[in-house]
């Protein structure tokens, strides 16, 4: 997947003080053409990110609400056109640029705006518009963010073996915009970009202040469950003034705000069977992780009720997991060896176990 240059203009953000917090300005180092790019350090430094970024692999309903790659979509008002978003006309401005005047002074405009954002670190900021001619000549906008690395230093001579190097950027935590997204080599959205952003810092989803994320899978199994949840309290207690209501939806809202939740005992199995593969209808792959103890278990939402059971035991609780096989990790140990014994004689164990333990004097 080749990209080739068209401009590129060379920004350093400037920011004084911790975190972005202290006066913040931009220098203006060149803006190239094609010729230019060619014969550029530039052009070592940059040329594979480009096609990097293009392929990086995005969901529009990320798995993970803190995914680092997503993808935007330009917000307009209903009966308007896509030209009523500032965004959008901030990227427009550079596609249609004439010349490197014009692409240079477009992008001072989205650098401007960048400054404004809440937290801006030190770096490089590389503005690109380029071409996969093999498929279009619709351009693209590359927006690049290479933060200053500190502690660099590089080999010098035998005297003074080691020079500081200031302001030294690398690749390899760079954040990016692709404007407009493809989906598919030769396939473009103009009302879509995609953003990349692997620190906790959101600088771009702040920049970009009308420009809107689909919902994370998490976020759309939570407000799934709670709509299955105020059904269950609608149809339970039909009378919404009733104390026995009110008190149920006080407990819920306890729950819901609890980053560490306990299992609720409220609905029978097949309700929760119910609930769970109407949420994985539209996304089969939804993960569940709980502990248990001093155990983690992590598997897929569709596996309870056929490969995930819970139940009860001697007043504790107890998970049941089926599987045609396993598989270690690296690292050996005693389990690997084992010769499995049947359900029935484990399940009998486990269910004398407490009356021994009380015969023995052991608490339970």
């Amino acid at each position: 997947m080749r990209f080739d240059i068209e401009y590129l203009s060379f920004f350093v953000i400037q920011v004084e003080g911790r975190e972005g917090q202290g006066a913040r300005g931009y220098k203006h180092y060149q803006t190239m053409d094609d010729y230019d790019y060619e014969d550029s350090p530039v052009k070592k430094f940059l040329d594979s990110e480009f096609s990097r970024i293009a392929k990086r692999k995005v969901e529009k309903n990320p798995l993970t609400e803190q995914a680092p790659t997503k993808i935007g979509s330009f917000i307009v008002e209903p009966g308007y056109e896509l030209d009523s978003n500032p965004n959008f006309n901030m990227f427009n401005r550079m596609r249609t640029a004439d010349g490197k005047e014009d692409f240079k002074n477009a992008c001072d405009d989205l650098v401007r705006n960048y400054l404004d954002t809440g937290s801006v670190r030190g770096g490089a900021l590389v503005l690109t518009r380029a071409k996969m001619t093999s498929h279009s000549d619709d351009p693209f906008i590359f927006v690049m963010k290479c933060d200053f690395e500190n502690k660099i230093a590089r080999i010098s001579d035998e005297q003074n073996l080691i020079d500081e190097v200031e302001m030294a950027i690398s690749t390899k935590s760079i954040k990016s915009i692709m404007y407009p997204h493809m989906p598919e080599a030769g396939m473009t959205e103009e009302w879509e970009l995609k953003i990349h952003q692997p620190s906790h810092a959101r600088y771009f989803e702040d920049f970009l202040k009308f420009v809107v994320y689909e919902q994370s899978m998490p976020e759309i199994v939570n407000e799934r469950v709670m709509e299955f949840v105020q059904t269950y309290v609608e149809e339970k207690w039909p009378d919404e003034n009733s104390e026995e209501r009110q008190r149920e939806e006080h407990d819920l809202e306890l729950w819901t705000a609890s980053d560490k939740r306990d299992i609720q005992e409220k609905w029978e199995p097949e309700q929760v069977m119910e609930a769970a593969e109407r949420i994985t209808e539209f996304q089969p792959e939804i993960e569940v992780r709980f502990k248990l103890g001093n155990t983690q278990v992590k598997g897929l939402l569709a596996d309870f009720g056929y490969g995930v059971h819970i139940t009860r035991l001697n007043g504790r609780y107890a998970v049941i997991l089926e599987g045609e096989s396993f598989v270690f990790d690296k690292g050996h140990s005693p389990i690997e060896l084992l010769q499995p014994e049947d359900f029935q004689t484990v399940a009998k164990r486990l269910i004398e176990r407490r009356d021994e333990e009380s015969d023995d004097g052991l608490p339970y």
